[in-house]
């Protein structure tokens, strides 16, 4: 029995029925209201209480819990690279787009370690990581564009290509802005896929990769993903696959629940994050602060969000699979895995057989896709191993943290 498999069909079932639910609840509302208050419907699905300042403010509050000092910025990256004339980057505008950006300064000659959140995230779900990460590292974390407190530029992306070139050369412009050349790069799930392809491309700047519950070692050719065509074929299938192609995001739904928005995500951080913990839940504290920062970044205008059908297939397969360019790889890797996570840390291993660079997966207990909630303290002595040879003086001689398996 195939249990990632089993939790990733279950996943997406459930997901099948919330967005069925929530359907079913707005009509409910709607059909009770009497007719004056339904003239005045649409005017309250499309408010949005929020801004970029908002985010900023909501990410302060929630890094008030992290002691290390910090420093927040806003990195100009331009209106586009030097000579493009593609418009995917300059969108509507050739306005200067800007990349929000946290840095923790540690010693003078720590390592630079680059933090890249996932799908539907930002920079502040690392909340739990930068305090302890900080004490061995000059740790930077970053909005991806069009994610977080970042510029939201209009997605006018139209192929796999250009979506991939969105992602990959506006953080490329932000490395050259920061004056970064050599750095060890963290890529968390969707993030994890746009730090392998951006290694891919520009490998003489990063010196190690690390890629948490990455997307983009599996494909929709795999035999394990049988299970898929069969849930294609069910009623809520069917639902998701339409949504799927029709670009239906989770942010959408966020936004056109407007002053019920940050009701459906409290639900989801105090059920989602946590459920795999290692006994340090989220406190009440926390999950507020964490809810408030979510709701906000994913009820601000449509931008990032919108690549979700260009990079992925139904299912999270992603349509350029990096586990067909396993050989190309230039830069040595870590994987990292909560042991629940439902990302199948076999594809890394199949990767790894074709790798030509140092390549190690770790898995860590009590942990699912977002280990670094789940068990940060795991998480923590991972990314350490991982990075042992910038941090000890014979990493030969540095054996796995107890409690971690080696894949």
């Amino acid at each position: 029995m195939n249990l990632p498999r089993l939790r990733w069909s279950s996943s997406i079932e459930r997901m099948a029925e919330n967005v069925a639910n929530a359907a079913a609840e707005l009509r409910t509302a709607a059909a009770e209201k009497p007719a004056k208050a339904r003239s005045f419907w649409p005017s309250v699905l499309r408010w949005i209480p929020t801004s970029t300042d908002q985010i900023i403010a909501a990410e302060k509050r929630l890094l008030s819990l992290v002691k290390t000092p910090y420093v927040q910025e806003k990195v100009n990256i331009g209106s586009g690279p030097p000579g493009s004339k593609v418009r995917w980057f300059r969108s509507s505008s050739d306005e200067p787009r800007f990349i929000n950006t946290i840095t923790f300064d540690s010693k003078e000659d720590s390592p630079t370690l680059v933090m890249v959140h996932g799908y539907g995230a930002s920079q502040g779900f690392f909340f739990r990581n930068f305090e302890a990460l900080a004490s061995r590292f000059r740790v930077i974390a970053i909005d991806q564009l069009g994610w977080g407190g970042s510029s939201r530029p209009d997605f006018t992306c139209r192929s796999t290509e250009e979506t991939e070139a969105w992602f990959i050369d506006s953080f490329e412009e932000w490395r050259k802005a920061k004056n970064i050349t050599n750095f060890i790069l963290l890529g968390h799930s969707f993030g994890g896929y746009v730090a392998a392809k951006y290694s891919l491309k520009h490998p003489e700047h990063v010196q190690h990769l690390i890629l948490v519950g990455p997307a983009g070692f599996s494909s929709e050719t795999d035999p394990k993903a049988e299970w898929l065509m069969q849930f294609r074929r069910t009623w809520k299938g069917a639902i998701m696959s339409h949504l799927w192609e029709s670009n239906f995001t989770p942010q959408k739904l966020v936004r056109g629940l407007g002053p019920w928005g940050p009701d459906l995500v409290r639900r989801y951080t105090s059920a989602r994050f946590g459920s795999y913990s290692d006994g340090s839940v989220l406190t009440e504290y926390e999950s507020k602060l964490l809810t408030d920062y979510v709701y906000h970044t994913l009820a601000a205008k449509a931008s990032g969000e919108l690549c979700l059908k260009y990079i992925f297939a139904f299912g999270a397969f992603t349509r350029s699979p990096l586990l067909h360019r396993a050989s190309e790889w230039k830069v040595p890797t870590t994987f990292i895995y909560g042991v629940q996570d439902w990302m199948d840390y076999q594809g890394a291993q199949e990767a790894r057989k074709q790798m030509e660079v140092p390549c190690e997966i770790i898995r860590v207990p009590q942990g699912g896709h977002f280990v670094f909630i789940d068990n940060p303290t795991g998480f923590h002595s991972a990314v350490l191993h991982a990075c042992r040879r910038f941090l000890s003086s014979d990493p030969d001689s540095v054996s796995l943290p107890e409690g971690l398996t080696s894949a």
